[in-house]
């Protein structure tokens, strides 16, 4: 996949992952269309959590990356957001 990472971000990882070679279009699916052989090709993926880490960090708004799509990821920078809050209120 075409990357363009923040300068700071480590993307060596991307050498061992199960999608290097596959069609890129597999992993940006029209809207709509289905996700599940994507999600396949990231199940037994070692550099899955690397994968979904450097999207989370990036900003990736389209595809799917460490076996989850934009709407999964959503979620998780949401509830990340929730907890660094808590944990500022804790704190101060």
């Amino acid at each position: 996949m075409g990357i363009f990472a923040k300068p700071d971000l480590d993307i060596e990882w991307q050498e061992y992952s199960n999608c290097l070679g596959v069609d890129p279009d597999l992993f940006f699916p029209e809207r709509g269309a289905s996700t599940r052989e994507a999600k396949e090709v990231c199940r037994a993926c070692v550099v899955r959590l690397d994968c979904l880490e450097f999207a989370l960090q990036n900003g990736e708004k389209f595809g799917i990356w460490g076996g989850m799509s934009e709407r999964e990821r959503r979620r998780i920078r949401r509830q990340r957001a929730l907890e660094r809050a808590a944990a500022a209120a804790r704190a101060g």
